[in-house]
């Protein structure tokens, strides 16, 4: 009877313990003495915690220091978090990622709330970003820079979903003060209209700039200078600059003189071009500015591998911004419709994948109708 009892005690006790919230088990554990240098965890802050479900265990592990803060504001953030339209599973997401938004103070977050509904006034909008972005809506110092640059992004009629991206993606660009981020632009803007460029454009030229390269800002003025003066040594006229500005944007103050002088050097070899074939290659290919020399030569010989000559490549240089494997997929897609690149043009290859799936749309559509009658029917499956 009594060895009954004892086994159905620890049964229940097993089962107790696997319904307990864990800071019960931390609780227990510490009865039993902390390690040297470890502080205690804030128990209120691991059950609120547990009770929406969160993974106490990954923030521990990743963490911390958090559970350890005596000041924690869990039921108020899932609060404000569910009145902008999270449901459980998105609040304990968030919270899982960046769980000092806890520590944030609720009537602080509320302010944030409202800066970033100014500029994405939709709920359902706003509220993917943050869930895929905690860490930038919960950045919460310096809260009179970011309104100051939201209001100067705004007074330049930028698109709000291209101000939402860059607060989300490089929320550093808005914490820092509003003067630095109009240096930044007014540089581009002179940079652009210097070149030629039509005042007209500027406004969606920069937007593609901004949307294709968050970080722009952080970028310090003078790497636009340098890039293009750089260039400018390379021969490229005002035009061509103009037009390589706008193919490149951001990419522009990514260059790396030294490094693009091998790549440049590397690709005349290559292709066995003169100084104007090989500014002409450039120019319908800007990506070779950029591109690391082991890159090139990786992609260059890709092809080579696979039976293109150097003058297909000479004529059709922007094959060089696909990858080799999505070189080696394209030519064996078009294979398979019968067309055989190395006795062809590598126009069909390249372009974005829309455009090529048009092309291998116009070459399946080819071998359904004879060539004798092209306007005949097209061929049924069973005949």
């Amino acid at each position: 009877m009594i060895r009954v009892t004892t086994a159905s005690l620890c049964t229940y006790y097993q089962r107790m313990r696997l319904l307990l919230p864990p800071s019960a088990s931390a609780s227990s554990s510490a009865c039993t003495g902390t390690s040297p240098g470890k502080r205690l965890e804030n128990q209120r802050t691991v059950d609120s915690l547990y009770e929406l479900s969160v993974d106490v265990r990954k923030v521990r592990k990743c963490k911390s220091w958090v559970l350890s803060e005596s000041s924690a504001y869990v039921s108020e953030t899932a609060g404000l978090l569910r009145d902008m339209g999270a449901d459980a599973t998105a609040i304990a997401s968030i919270l899982e990622t960046h769980p000092e938004a806890v520590l944030c103070r609720p009537e602080d977050v509320a302010a944030q709330r409202d800066l970033w509904a100014s500029v994405c006034p939709d709920r359902r909008e706003l509220m993917s970003i943050v869930e895929k972005f905690p860490a930038s809506f919960f950045t919460l110092a310096h809260h009179s820079n970011q309104r100051a640059n939201i209001l100067y992004l705004q007074s330049l009629r930028l698109n709000k979903r291209i101000i939402s991206k860059l607060m989300a993606s490089a929320p550093q660009s808005f914490g820092r003060p509003v003067e630095r981020n109009q240096h930044v632009i007014h540089t581009l803007r002179e940079t652009y209209l210097d070149l030629g460029g039509d005042e007209g454009n500027l406004r969606i030229w920069l937007q593609k700039l901004l949307s294709q390269n968050p970080y722009v800002l952080l970028r310090p003025a003078e790497a636009w200078r340098d890039s293009l003066a750089f260039l400018r040594e390379q021969g490229f006229t005002t035009e061509e600059l103009l037009g390589l500005v706008c193919s490149l944007r951001a990419s522009i103050v990514e260059l790396k003189p030294e490094a693009t002088r091998h790549a440049l050097a590397y690709v005349q070899a290559a292709l066995a071009c003169s100084e104007v074939e090989l500014k002409q290659t450039v120019i319908r290919c800007p990506a070779v500015l950029y591109y690391s020399l082991s890159t090139l030569v990786g992609r260059f010989q890709g092809l080579m591998d696979v039976g293109v000559s150097v003058e297909q490549v000479k004529e059709s240089p922007n094959v060089l911004e696909l990858t080799t494997q999505m070189v080696l997929y394209r030519i064996q897609k078009l294979a398979s419709y019968g067309y055989d690149v190395r006795s062809g043009t590598l126009d069909v290859v390249v372009g974005t994948k829309k455009d090529f799936e048009m092309s291998c749309a116009k070459l399946h559509l080819g071998q359904q109708r004879p060539l004798s009658n092209p306007v005949a029917p097209l061929r049924s499956a069973e005949e």
